[in-house]
């Protein structure tokens, strides 16, 4: 299977050239004006990703999301959802990458077999970064009305949440 893997990206370039050249297009004219078109989508979302980046730096290191974790496990029975998990599932709304440097940490501190490892790790691949997400996205195609979106992506990640919970707690 590794082989395969290793091969499966060569092997669907020199498809997609293969078709190209059937086709008679001009493969490398095509995959320039790609990679143009490819350049002005990163520089008109760019902006959005570093506000959002800061924006999570800042909330991190600001300990606001520690305080807004030991407020909210107040409401939350802590056997239900551990306290330390409660602020990757904030910040998983917002920046991936930082969840996981979060669910690291309780990796680190409480292993990732215990409930609060498991959780995360369940967590995160069962929901979504739906404030980046629509950010992105809804810029880059230049959508001002997200009607229902939101929305609906939050009681999404809202059952994604409440089946890792489940989930964890019954493994």
């Amino acid at each position: 299977m590794i082989y395969f893997s290793n091969l499966l990206i060569p092997m669907v370039v020199c498809y997609i050239a293969v078709q190209g050249l059937l086709a008679g297009r001009p493969i490398f004219e095509d995959f320039i004006r790609g990679a143009k078109d490819g350049l002005k989508t990163v520089a008109g979302i760019l902006p959005t990703l570093v506000g959002l980046m800061i924006g999570t730096g800042v909330l991190r290191a600001s300990g606001f999301l520690d305080t807004l974790a030991v407020l909210l496990s107040k409401i939350i029975s802590p056997s239900f959802l551990p306290s330390q998990v409660l602020p990757v599932i904030l910040v998983k709304l917002f920046s991936s990458s930082a969840a996981t440097g979060l669910a690291l940490d309780i990796f680190k501190e409480f292993g990732p077999d215990s409930l609060s490892g498991r959780m995360v790790s369940i967590i995160l691949s069962c929901t979504e970064t739906v404030f980046y997400t629509m950010s992105v996205y809804f810029m880059s195609v230049k959508i001002k009305k997200t009607r229902h979106t939101l929305p609906g992506a939050l009681l999404a990640t809202f059952v994604g949440i409440i089946v890792s919970v489940v989930l964890a707690v019954r493994m």
